[in-house]
């Protein structure tokens, strides 16, 4: 059997094909295309397209596709449960849901940076995964040391030099911050702030701390909520695409939680602004 999405991938459309490979149907070809031409390609070569909007098998009220093949397969395995709420997390850019999502993500974006040809680096996920099973289903439970002495040390050195500062002068980074967030924030709705930090050189965890001071007393994630809700609005006025693709080309998981942030952020429903712009259109024709 034939499977198919979109090319460069990176969390669920790696999980999704190990999942199927390991589970569904180990024959299975997965084929990595341009976003635009999944669905003729997938018609052409009879293929069964996931991981993209207006198919079955893509996110959910919150869940991402990795959660549908478990649900639609009957996959019932508590590994594959535990993994599902890491890729969700990864996926989502919510870590709250595991504490190895963060770490998930990290791992798949340098792979996804260093591997340029999606089966090379389709074949090195499955290996992970591979590891990320067998730790699911036999070794969660076991927890490693913690830091040592010597990064303990090196942190509360690192703590002492940042409450040390006192000058009430924007740093020079946060312009860099500002200038990069611009540049990738039309192309790349999923920057985190270990990817920024590294272009910066400068340790993310500061980044973090002192990100609200300087960017209108908000935290990083709800910043990029922000910049997100503004792209959408964009969208909505000026593209004639629908809902769901507006939610997908600013980076959220699915149209629910577009909607609800976008309500939670404007007062209104992403719909209900729609026609809006739409009736404005129509009377300043008239």
């Amino acid at each position: 059997m034939k499977w198919i999405t979109r090319e460069r991938p990176k969390i669920d459309r790696i999980a999704c094909p190990w999942l199927i490979k390991r589970f569904i149907d180990p024959a299975a070809e997965i084929i990595y295309v341009p976003f635009p031409d999944v669905i003729t390609q997938a018609e052409r070569l009879s293929a069964i397209p996931f991981d993209i909007p207006g198919v079955e098998y893509t996110h959910y009220q919150g869940q991402c596709t990795f959660d549908y093949f478990l649900k639609k397969h009957q996959l019932e395995d508590a590994a594959l449960d535990r993994i599902a709420a890491i890729v969700r997390g990864a996926d989502t850019d919510r870590h709250d849901f595991a504490p190895q999502s963060a770490g998930l993500e990290a791992i798949f974006s340098g792979l996804a940076h260093n591997i340029r040809d999606d089966q090379e680096l389709l074949n090195f996920g499955v290996v992970i995964y591979d590891g990320l099973y067998s730790w699911a289903k036999d070794l969660y439970h076991l927890k490693h040391t913690q830091a040592g002495p010597a990064e303990q040390m090196l942190l509360e050195l690192f703590n002492k030099y940042i409450n040390k500062k006192g000058t009430q002068t924007t740093p020079g980074w946060v312009k860099e911050l500002k200038a990069l967030i611009q540049d990738q924030i039309d192309t790349n709705l999923s920057l985190t702030l270990k990817d920024l930090s590294k272009d910066l050189d400068i340790n993310p965890s500061y980044i973090s701390r002192e990100f609200s001071r300087y960017f209108d007393n908000l935290s990083y994630g709800d910043y990029i909520r922000k910049l997100r809700i503004e792209r959408s609005i964009e969208l909505l006025k000026s593209s004639g695409y629908s809902l769901t693709e507006i939610a997908y080309l600013t980076g959220f998981s699915d149209q629910s939680h577009f909607t609800r942030i976008f309500k939670q952020q404007t007062g209104k429903t992403p719909s209900a602004y729609k026609k809006e712009c739409s009736k404005s259109k129509n009377d300043s024709k008239s």
